[in-house]
């Protein structure tokens, strides 16, 4: 269902709101659609009420970033699914830097909207008059004092003391884009930009080679554990190398790296395998992790870390480690029939050996549980046994 601009005026109205407060309390399900629509074209035009379920199914899946507030604002489908992570959103705005900022591609307004709240004078641009609408009417419903003017990132932008940019990473058939010049518009229209800092918004899977010959620095940033984006610093005080970032309970830790990259050791599973958070993993930053709690990776390659002892560190999730043995179905299958094993966590890194694929053939019985982590020892596929979390 499309929302376009004479359809966002009527939800915005006092009998679009009516109607939005009346979907609240229906079922909003896919298998309901019909009946919905049919009850509500009794009384509303089509178009106004496939907007309206539109609407009220958005702001229910765009609770999950904006809370309660949802419920008082207005989203396209594509918005919600990029807009930034509501932690990051809040710690980015109080952190940067700068009395004046500009959103440039803000859509309907979440990270302008955060940067005001956070006390900056905050524009937000965008090229689709429709979202930019949007953006208005949400921060009229919040109460920020966030402004929003349609304009395209290619025309001269007003003076500010940073730019935020946050280009759109999906073509018109949805799928993602991963090439940074074919983003909408292209990362390389912050070439003609003139403040003091720029901050661009990446996909997270971005490749870090692609940046190079911007310098500045990336910054990959996960959230409890989750990885949510990538973004690129340029102008003053950003230095090239790699960076981590990690939202955890309301505390934020960075992770930026220490004089020459770590070179990696390599060694066989200890008492501990230690998995490090995916910003870190990302920022390349893994051999340093390993140093730094005391320990050495199991391969070049992969991830996984093995110490003597679990770091006490927000930065990684540890398993003590039972045994090891190369992989092998059948010797994996009996060991774990010895040991009356019915229940296991299948984990993998650097093996084409599925969890899908490999429970039915284990034909386990028994109580006990445990996690197996499939991965490669120097360049061999091997099986840890750990006790389970």
């Amino acid at each position: 269902m499309i929302i376009n601009i004479d359809a966002l005026h009527f939800l915005a109205s006092p009998p679009g709101e009516q109607l939005l407060a009346r979907l609240t309390h229906e079922d909003l399900s896919d298998a309901n659609t019909l009946r919905l629509l049919t009850a509500l074209r009794k009384g509303y035009a089509p178009e106004q009420a496939g907007a309206a379920l539109e609407m009220a199914r958005l702001r229910k899946y765009a609770a999950a970033k904006f809370g309660d507030a949802a419920g008082r604002m207005f989203f396209t489908r594509e918005a919600v699914e990029q807009a930034s992570d509501p932690q990051i959103r809040r710690c980015r705005a109080e952190a940067v830097s700068g009395r004046s900022i500009i959103d440039v591609c803000s859509s309907i307004g979440s990270d302008a909207l955060a940067f005001a709240a956070a006390g900056h004078d905050s524009l937000g641009i965008d090229i689709d008059p429709l979202r930019v609408a949007m953006a208005r009417l949400n921060a009229a419903a919040l109460g920020v004092p966030a402004r929003f003017e349609v304009g395209d990132a290619r025309d001269p932008l007003p003076d500010a003391d940073l730019i935020f940019f946050d280009p759109a990473r999906r073509g018109a058939d949805g799928r993602r884009i991963f090439d940074v010049e074919q983003y909408q518009p292209p990362l390389s229209v912050v070439k003609h930009w003139q403040a003091r800092t720029i901050m661009v918004k990446l996909s997270p899977g971005v490749s870090v080679a692609q940046l190079e010959p911007y310098g500045g620095a990336i910054e990959f940033i996960s959230v409890e554990g989750d990885l949510k984006e990538a973004v690129l610093h340029l102008g003053s005080g950003a230095v090239a190398s790699p960076r981590a970032a990690l939202l955890a309970h309301g505390t934020v830790h960075q992770w930026a790296p220490e004089g020459e990259p770590a070179a990696a050791v390599l060694s066989l599973p200890r008492g501990w395998l230690i998995e490090p958070d995916p910003s870190l993993i990302r920022a390349g930053l893994v051999s340093e992790a390993a140093r730094e709690w005391n320990g050495a990776q199991l391969d070049a390659t992969t991830a996984y870390i093995t110490a003597d002892e679990a770091p006490v560190t927000p930065w990684a999730r540890s398993w003590a480690i039972l045994d090891w043995l190369p992989f092998n179905l059948k010797k994996l299958r009996a060991y774990l029939r010895e040991r009356g094993v019915g229940t296991v966590t299948v984990k993998k890194r650097g093996t084409a050996v599925t969890p899908e694929s490999l429970l039915p053939q284990l034909k386990l019985k028994g109580e006990a549980s445990r996690t197996l982590v499939l991965t490669r020892l120097q360049g061999e596929q091997i099986v840890m046994i750990c006790r389970d979390v």
